[in-house]
């Protein structure tokens, strides 16, 4: 595989009032972002009411499915039809998503809204994510890593908080509804100051593609979901899926070898031996991103009996250190152009967290807790840039689209199978511990309903179920951290002239969507 940088001709110039763009872009990526942390940090409110804590997995794991499908999807359109027209569909449909998950009467719908908000959730990731690599080289971003850790901040830590506060104060459902008037403005702001150069191409739309891909994480996800929960391991129920995931992606292979413009090309993985590498990073900060935000939460609600409010400000000293230490990387990156070493502690830092939160049970205390949580956030704040920067420094201009799209692609099928996979494991261990207690509340009314045996026993369980999650997001980041060890280090692309990819200038008739 080579390992040979891009020449110079590679490089890209950073358009004037880049800060103005890239403040659009961030705050429609604060839609999503919020809304993954509010949502999470409202679930038991949501279950109390709505019951079926069976099917908790199912609200995150129904929008993450098909937010991984949809992404290159997105991806692809931007490159062929324009990147702003498909960022702005994409918001539009993730606003309508949140208006009916909002007014959801049962988990069915709400599940089934959420699928909706997918949909919209794979084009505001593909989007940004392409639109940020295109805007600005990789040696220039932590200039503006500045803007990013902001959003960061208000997404990680507001998150949770908003979470906690609408779901104290208010209904639930405000925790969907808070999506409206974030989505109106991010509309009108990219409107106004969104102007993409982009390239006037013959639209091929790759249907084989787009059907395999979708075939082989659809079957992939169901059998995670379903495996040592719904249908053992061995049985036909999860054997077929895996069977059909493995052919799907065969099959999905040879067509993208042969189609003039294939959903993902094969060769953003080929080209460098940085990008499969960021790739395994993604996927496990993907796992453990949306592991965390959904079962600590729960865990600190049930277990350590922290209210909805409380349990949004327990999560601040996880998203802390995200920001901070997001920050000084991209500047020290910018300032060096080194970027090898960041990995590497994030993912070792990773490790060493997560397996700490693995110990924990009834008689973890919230300060302990907190520390672990630290670790966590210093970890994800070196690994998620970090590995990101790494895939757009390890592909051309002309594949950024489909490239940054994988690497959304990626972050949220790990977050799919780590919510599917990590629900398997939680519903098993309350299982095993209290038959026909699945559909039991996590609020502290419910709880104190309970008879005392029972409490202390389903409290014990859900500990359990918690402690096998982080220590199966423990051994991720371990892997993780032996992908990070083999990143080579080479030299970030600076600002200079457009991609061109060996064409002359004038050889590009470009448009201003």
């Amino acid at each position: 595989m080579p390992t040979t940088a891009f020449p110079p001709s590679t490089e890209q110039a950073v358009p004037k009032n880049v800060r103005w763009v890239l403040l659009g872009v961030m705050l429609a990526m604060l839609l999503s972002m919020l809304d993954n942390m509010v949502v999470s940090t409202a679930m038991p409110t949501i279950v109390s009411d709505l019951g079926g804590l069976e099917h908790i997995s199912w609200v995150v794991t129904a929008y993450t499915l098909v937010t991984a499908v949809t992404t290159p999807i997105w991806g692809k359109s931007g490159d062929l039809f324009g990147r702003k027209p498909m960022y702005l569909a994409s918001i539009a449909v993730f606003i309508a998503g949140s208006a009916l998950c909002g007014a959801a009467q049962s988990m069915g719908e709400l599940i089934a809204f959420r699928v909706v908000q997918g949909v919209g959730a794979g084009g505001i990731g593909a989007g940004a994510f392409a639109l940020i690599g295109a805007l600005v080289p990789p040696r220039e971003r932590g200039r503006y890593q500045g803007m990013t850790a902001s959003v960061m901040a208000i997404g990680t830590i507001g998150g949770p908080l908003l979470g906690g506060f609408v779901t104290g104060h208010f209904d639930w459902r405000w925790a969907f509804y808070i999506n409206l008037p974030l989505g109106v403005v991010a509309l009108v702001w990219l409107w106004l100051k969104l102007h993409t150069p982009a390239e006037r191409v013959r639209a091929t739309i790759d249907w084989a593609g787009i059907a395999l891909l979708t075939l082989a994480i659809t079957a992939v996800v169901l059998a995670a979901t379903w495996a040592g929960s719904t249908y053992a391991w061995g049985s036909w129920q999860i054997l077929s899926p895996g069977a059909t995931a493995i052919v799907g992606l065969a099959l999905f292979v040879q067509v993208e070898k042969r189609v003039d413009e294939p959903l993902l090309p094969l060769s953003v993985f080929t080209g460098h031996r940085n990008y499969p590498l960021a790739m395994v990073m993604i996927l496990a900060a993907g796992v453990i991103m949306f592991g965390a935000g959904l079962y600590l939460p729960l865990f600190q609600q049930t277990v350590q009996g922290a209210s909805a409010t409380d349990s949004g400000l327990l999560t601040v000293p996880m998203m802390i250190p995200v920001v901070i230490v997001s920050t000084l990387a991209g500047k020290i990156m910018s300032a060096t152009g080194k970027y090898r070493i960041f990995p590497v502690l994030g993912t070792a830092f990773l490790t060493v967290g997560l397996g700490l939160l693995a110990t924990m049970d009834t008689g973890t205390s919230r300060l302990l807790t907190s520390l672990y949580m630290a670790l966590v956030g210093i970890g994800l704040g070196f690994t998620l840039q970090m590995s990101g920067t790494i895939a757009q420094n390890s592909v051309s201009m002309r594949d950024m689209g489909a490239a940054m799209s994988s690497v959304n692609l990626f972050r949220t099928l790990g977050g799919s199978l780590g919510v599917a996979v990590f629900g398997s494991l939680f519903t098993r261990a309350i299982g095993s511990q209290l038959p026909g207690t699945s559909g039991t509340g996590t609020d502290a009314d419910a709880l104190r309903k309970l008879p005392p045996g029972t409490r202390d026993a389903y409290l014990h369980a859900v500990a359990e179920g918690t402690s096998h999650i982080f220590l199966t997001g423990a051994i991720l980041s371990a892997l993780a951290f032996l992908a990070a060890l083999l990143v080579i280090e080479v030299p970030l692309k600076k600002a200079g002239r457009p991609v061109t990819d060996g064409t002359s200038a004038a050889a590009t008739a470009t448009a201003t969507n």
